[in-house]
């Protein structure tokens, strides 16, 4: 008898054909694992069955949406991380989660390795490995992409049909989708042609934004130390207020972003993401924090924000460094409180109103009108010493100049 095996696993192409090659390569026993963080309704049907018919002795299924929204995105969010300037880390915050849990499952089980289906040129396999280095370093890691002898896409597609597992990917469109609660992002294919624009056919999130209703429609959004809690004014839980705000942004087309992004293996590649109610609420508390946070703690903010960004787009999430993050993030959220509305039309938004109980913005200091509380002589005298370096530094330079000319003279 070989050794048991938990697979991270989709039902998708790869995992698919992983579970007949582990078999073969390895003489194992595969246990299949899957994680739900909201796939999509279906998605997760006859998974066991599938799992099963490919040769696996059985599939763990666990419905991980309230944890992945509670305890990834919307810590990630507070973080107002965004990686390459707009993908906002559906994938990058899924897979710790799912790796994590996977590892439970093969403890539980008494398996002897964990395996995963990513390839050798992409980013997920440093999630899923640094995820088993941090909470199971003792289990073997068994990666196919970087063994097995099949080159591409289409050698897998033959070999999946050859062992009689059906599979939705084809050579017309070989698309590799991943779907969660948060996004869903789309690669290969025609795709992998960044002088092309994507097809409307692949989007499943957003509508087409020249399609969408021809009135605008204004939302309201919620927020208590920085985490989403209401959509108008109604209290919702964390999955069910990204559902909403994903029906939502989705009908009006909002949260496409094609991107050609820096992998950290050192290549390039091109991604087009749909995150339809993430957009919303990163656009939301962008707002809210700009209302009740100093100039200063927002320029610390910006900066810790592409640091937790690189830490979960490189998969470093099971670190002292993301828990160090954590708490530094905690304390600028504190007066993230307040409201924030956004109009939605044609695939764009916009603010149409924000307001908070800790709100920095006073009118009475800030109006052009007639006010009694801001001198504006005042602004004199600071004008003149925040320009004093300035003024200094050319009036050296100034008598510089006439001293070479002097003595050019």
């Amino acid at each position: 008898m070989g050794p048991l095996v938990v697979l991270a696993y989709s039902g998708g192409l790869d995992t698919s054909a992983i579970v007949p090659w582990l078999r073969e390569r390895y003489g194992a026993r595969v246990l299949c694992f899957a994680a739900d963080v909201g796939q999509g309704a279906g998605e997760l049907d006859g998974l066991v069955d599938k799992a099963k018919r490919s040769g696996a002795v059985d599939c763990v299924i666990e419905d991980l949406r309230e944890e992945f929204v509670r305890d990834f995105v919307f810590p990630t969010l507070r973080a107002g991380a965004v990686y390459a300037r707009t993908y906002l880390l559906g994938t990058s915050m899924a897979r710790p989660l799912t790796a994590a849990r996977q590892v439970a499952a093969a403890r539980r089980a008494g398996a002897q390795a964990v395996a995963h289906g990513c390839t050798g040129k992409g980013n997920d396999q440093v999630r899923f490995e640094l995820t088993y280095a941090a909470l199971a370093p003792d289990l073997q890691v068994i990666a196919p992409w970087r063994e097995w002898d099949f080159k591409g896409r289409e050698d897998l597609i033959a070999y999946v049909k050859a062992k009689g597992v059906p599979v939705q990917a084809t050579l017309e469109k070989p698309y590799s989708t991943d779907r969660n609660l948060w996004h869903c992002s789309h690669e290969g294919g025609i795709l992998e042609d960044p002088s092309l624009e994507a097809p409307e056919h692949i989007f499943v999130m957003t509508g087409d934004p020249a399609k969408a209703p021809d009135a605008p429609a204004v939302v309201q959004i919620s927020f208590d130390a920085g985490t989403p809690v209401a959509v108008d004014n109604q209290p919702l839980g964390p999955v069910a207020l990204l559902e909403t705000l994903n029906e939502l942004a989705g009908a009006y087309g909002v949260g496409r972003a094609d991107v050609v992004e820096d992998r950290l293996v050192g290549m390039k590649s091109r991604g087009v993401y749909e995150t339809p109610g993430g957009t919303l609420l990163y656009a939301a508390h962008r707002e809210l924090e700009q209302l009740v946070l100093d100039r200063r703690t927002l320029r610390l903010k910006d900066e810790l924000a592409l640091r937790y960004a690189d830490l979960v787009y490189d998969g470093r999430w099971w670190s002292p460094e993301r828990e160090a993050l954590d708490a530094a993030i905690a304390s600028t959220q504190r007066h993230v409180t307040g409201t924030v509305r956004l109009k939605l039309f044609k695939g764009n938004t916009t603010v149409a109103g924000r307001e908070s109980p800790y709100a920095l913005y006073q009118p009475s200091y800030a109006t052009f009108g007639k006010d009694n509380v801001y001198n504006q002589m005042d602004a004199e005298g600071f004008i003149h010493l925040y320009g004093l370096a300035t003024k200094i530094a050319a009036g050296l330079e100034a008598e510089r100049e006439r001293r070479i000319g002097a003595a050019a003279d």
